[in-house]
């Protein structure tokens, strides 16, 4: 082009990002309907096919190919590559095969829409980031929570933007942009991942300082209302980058579908694509993360221990259920229920490597009085079962706080809710040994194939703690010397037939249980 990007745009850059996302599902959804209703456009005759002014004749293949069946408002600022006046008049389109014109669409719909989210971004940043009141009015931990990175990912954004409006002047015909995708995302788009993780703190931090600081709240407002603005809220702007990623990858996916197939072209959209899968899956982890982090410091708060304290908030540790259940509170051999009072209501919180017991206590909070590791957990159903057993079970602890053996008796107020509970607390992360191993330390265990162990705990830099089923030993082993059974029937079974096992040798059992082997 003889001008750069931003003049050709400069109708597109009227709109914000927001705006811009907006008009192109709607385009999308009409593109659609149109498709749908053409029941059979093989067979449209060529003046269905061709632009009003021009000649419906024989002639037709050198006539301009048809136009992309997308909105065409004539009042919209949201222009087609070929609708630009430098492709018209360029007279390119009269030589371009209607699917290539759709590819160039494609290509040049990711570099519009990558100017538009920067021009949002510009505004998120100059609008309300640098607002001397704002500054005024927060802290700076509390600017650093609320904005998180969003200056390294704009600058992201326009280096990207940069090489994007580079390949575009080269020629007017573009020759790929997938390449530059790749690159981008492989040395950059790590601040992504940065960004939307701090989401969860993000929208915490938000809420909470419109609750606690009304001139904030009021500053925000007046900020708002800016026509700069065009009406969309302050926290439209803040999740930016996470529907950008994300949009991105589905971008990088309608280019692949038009792209020739076994073409450069295609293997660098494949490339581009499968790197975007990547950044967008480390986004959703980091989320996942911060919101379990989030959830956990919550329950830690209101937790108070009768005994001695366990650690909750472990990077390696969430929540898989929690609720009320009855314990029984007469002699634990007895299995006649002569009255409700004969329970006592406690309370779980199981997660994915521990059971915390507890009583709720005035104050929303709960006095733990026991807890064990999941993968030591049994549960035990009652064979003679009769209406005043109905969904009774009992919960054994083979190695409880006290480092000793505990059984509570338990009921559920359902049967829907007895088998949510009872499936859970057995259901222990397991592996089974595909290489033997030899303990190289004194808290490592030596592994023959086919060990079925539960894994009690992990380390980031690959080591499992873990107890074989058939002997109860447990200890460190190398990660890489098994493989973890994912079928959770199986992992039931396999807990099944080892407490059939060691049903009738109790005795060994807390023997065993009770050794203190880390």
């Amino acid at each position: 082009f003889s001008c750069n990007l931003s003049d050709l745009l400069c109708s597109l850059l009227g709109l914000l990002y927001q705006e811009y996302r907006d008009k192109s599902t709607r385009q999308e959804i009409e593109t659609r309907r149109l498709q749908d209703s053409q029941t059979d456009p093989e067979d449209s005759s060529p003046s269905e096919e061709t632009p009003p002014e021009a000649e419906p004749t024989n002639t037709t293949e050198n006539k301009a190919p048809p136009q992309i069946s997308l909105l065409r408002n004539s009042n919209s600022r949201f222009n087609l590559w070929q609708d630009l006046p430098e492709i018209r008049s360029s007279g390119v389109l009269s030589i371009l095969q209607p699917d290539e014109i759709k590819l160039q669409e494609a290509m040049f719909e990711l570099v519009t829409s990558e100017a538009s989210y920067y021009k949002s971004l510009n505004l998120l940043v100059s609008h309300f980031m640098e607002n001397e009141r704002l500054k005024k009015i927060l802290h700076p931990s509390e600017a650093h929570i609320l904005f998180s990175n969003v200056l390294d990912v704009m600058a992201v954004s326009e280096r990207f933007l940069l090489d994007l409006e580079q390949r575009v002047e080269e020629n007017i015909v573009i020759s790929d942009v997938c390449d530059i995708v790749y690159q981008h995302t492989v040395n950059h788009f790590s601040v992504y991942i940065t960004y939307v993780s701090n989401q969860t703190y993000q929208e915490r931090a938000y809420k909470q300082l419109l609750q606690d600081k009304p001139a904030f709240r009021d500053v925000i407002s007046q900020l708002e209302l800016d026509p700069k603005c065009k009406g969309l809220s302050f926290s439209s702007f803040l999740i930016l980058p996470f529907q950008r990623i994300t949009r991105l990858k589905l971008l990088v996916q309608n280019i692949l579908k038009k792209v020739e197939e076994k073409s450069d072209r295609e293997n660098t959209a494949l490339d581009a694509h499968k790197e975007l899968e990547t950044v967008v899956k480390a986004c959703n982890e980091g989320v996942r993360k911060m919101s379990r982090t989030e959830q956990m410091i919550s329950i830690q708060k209101k937790l108070e221990f009768k005994i001695k304290s366990v650690p909750i908030i472990s990077h390696s540790r969430w929540l898989l259920k929690q609720g009320e259940l009855q314990q029984m509170n007469g002699p634990k051999t007895s299995r006649t229920l002569r009255t409700k009072k004969l329970f006592r209501e406690i309370y779980l919180f199981l997660f994915n490597d521990l059971l915390v017991i507890c009583r709720q206590i005035p104050g929303d909070k709960y006095q733990v009085f026991d807890s064990a590791p999941r993968g030591l957990l049994r549960v035990e159903e009652l064979e003679d079962q009769g209406q005043s057993l109905a969904n009774v079970f009992i919960l054994r602890l083979l190695e409880n706080a006290d480092d000793r053996e505990a059984s509570y008796m338990l009921k559920a107020s359902s049967q829907t809710k007895f088998v949510s509970f009872t499936s859970r607390l057995v259901d222990c992360p397991q592996i089974q040994c595909v290489h033997p191993y030899v303990a190289q330390q004194p808290d490592e265990l030596s592994l023959e194939l086919a060990d079925v162990l539960n894994i009690l705990d992990k380390t980031d830099d690959g080591w499992i703690f873990g107890e074989r089923l058939h002997d109860q030993e447990r200890g460190w082993f190398p990660s890489s010397m098994g493989e973890e059974i994912l079928n959770p029937k199986i992992r039931a079974q396999n807990l099944k037939e080892c407490f059939r096992v060691h049903k009738s040798d109790d005795s060994q059992r807390r023997k065993l249980g009770s050794r203190n082997r880390q």
